[in-house]
């Protein structure tokens, strides 16, 4: 049986990315492909080839106005992205052809859209007084944070919270529970 293969879309530091590589290292079943950024200077770059993940660079143009991503993907048999801290809106022409997995720092559909990501977010629940905040890992379509929704999270938001201390909770979450999330979906079990 061939392997499924996971090509990582990441904006940043990649940490998020660096615990999906080691997650999967060595299964059998699935494997990390390829990590895309869309900034050349992502510290995600770095943390792929430590791990001896082949990297992409790309910019607006080509994931806006070209083929060439959905056509090199298809060309190394990718089954499916995971976005990893990808900031960038995906194009109508990678969803029609790939699965697409993201993670939220938020239980979604509160705290989702455009601008909604990283600390904007946990400065928003911590504000708004909330008392629950968390991850939700959905599918990926044309608008912001509204695919179908996979699976939730929750961590307690107490009074005393600072938006640091809700994104290191979010960040345990998130590090805990996205790769099992992403081998359930690849195993068709989610």
């Amino acid at each position: 049986m061939e392997q499924k293969r996971i090509a990582v879309f990441a904006s940043g530091s990649g940490t998020n990315a660096e615990n999906i590589f080691k997650y999967f290292l060595g299964n059998e079943k699935i494997m990390i492909d390829s990590l895309w950024a869309n900034k050349s200077e992502a510290y995600a770059l770095v943390r792929a080839q430590k791990h001896g993940v082949e990297t992409f660079v790309f910019n607006r143009n080509q994931f806006y106005n070209t083929n060439e991503i959905v056509e090199t993907l298809r060309n190394r048999k990718v089954d499916v992205i995971v976005l990893a801290g990808f900031l960038w809106l995906i194009p109508d022409n990678l969803v029609e052809n790939f699965t697409i997995i993201n993670i939220h720092p938020a239980l979604l559909p509160k705290y989702g859209g455009k601008g909604m990501y990283g600390m904007n977010v946990h400065k928003a629940v911590v504000e708004n007084k909330e008392t629950h905040s968390g991850i939700t890992i959905h599918y990926v379509n044309q608008n912001y944070d509204e695919g179908k929704i996979i699976f939730q999270a929750k961590c307690e938001v107490l009074p005393e919270d600072t938006p640091e201390e809700v994104a290191a909770k979010v960040h345990a979450l998130e590090y805990k529970h996205y790769p099992p999330v992403i081998e359930k979906v690849l195993s068709g079990n989610s």
